[in-house]
């Protein structure tokens, strides 16, 4: 999986800030009883409705990684549709595509 250069420049910067940052992460996926599929169709969902093109990318690619498919993750961003409404979903579901898009070109 790609990993922005934002994201280890923040790492090189910060190592104790990010360490802190990811532990939260992984303390809050084994918070609860949602598999990792599961997890990372949530996260797609969140960074989608939170208006994240960067956070719908790597969600999109961590749930592929996760075992979701293509159609799993179109769905996931039609299902937002009636909360943030057509043209934001076609927004991001674009979002998606670009990611499915990069895959299938490699």
């Amino acid at each position: 999986m790609m990993i922005p250069k934002s994201y280890k420049k923040m790492h090189d910067s910060y190592p104790d800030f990010m360490q802190a940052y990811e532990a939260m992460g992984k303390a809050a996926r084994e918070a609860g009883p949602l598999s990792d599929r599961e997890v990372a169709l949530v996260k797609l969902a969140i960074s989608i409705t939170a208006g994240l093109e960067g956070g719908a990318h790597s969600h999109t690619r961590k749930a592929l990684n996760a075992g979701c498919s293509g159609d799993d993750l179109r769905h996931v961003a039609m299902l937002t549709a009636p909360t943030i409404g057509f043209p934001t979903m076609m927004r991001a579901k674009s979002w998606v595509e670009d990611v499915l898009q990069k895959q299938s070109d490699s």
